[in-house]
């Protein structure tokens, strides 16, 4: 399947930050905000939910990459929007630029890289390590 028809492709996500959300939750700090970890995993589920029905059925996207700054510091309660930019493909490397907002206020940005893969044949490549 071609990819390259989906570059430019642009899809938005919303969360509510809540407690679970927080740097002091996850461990990535001691504060009561809205954690690095937690805008890097909305980053990406608004990626793979963006391209998620567009790229054949038995596949999905897998994260191999991400650069990002995390810019200012969001309270829980905040809402938050992350936009998601498609803006390059190399065959099944699908490259998106994206950017966090808390209102108007940019709050985090960088690119983020995934893979299609096809479901079934990954996880049978996935091995149990001890």
């Amino acid at each position: 399947m071609e990819y390259d028809m989906l570059k430019g492709l642009h899809h938005s996500e919303t969360l509510v930050v809540e407690h679970k959300d927080t740097a002091a939750v996850y461990g990535s700090g001691a504060l009561e905000v809205f954690a690095t970890p937690a805008m890097i995993a909305l980053m990406e589920k608004t990626c793979l939910v963006g391209v998620s029905d567009k790229i054949g059925e038995g596949n999905t996207t897998v994260g191999i990459s991400v650069n990002i700054k995390h810019l200012k510091a969001s309270p829980v309660g905040a809402i938050i929007r992350c936009d998601a930019q498609l803006i390059e493909v190399d065959r099944k490397r699908l490259v998106f630029e994206v950017k966090c907002f808390e209102g108007d206020t940019l709050i985090g940005e960088g690119i983020h890289e995934r893979f299609v893969v096809d479901s079934e044949k990954f996880m049978g490549k996935v091995e149990v390590r001890s």
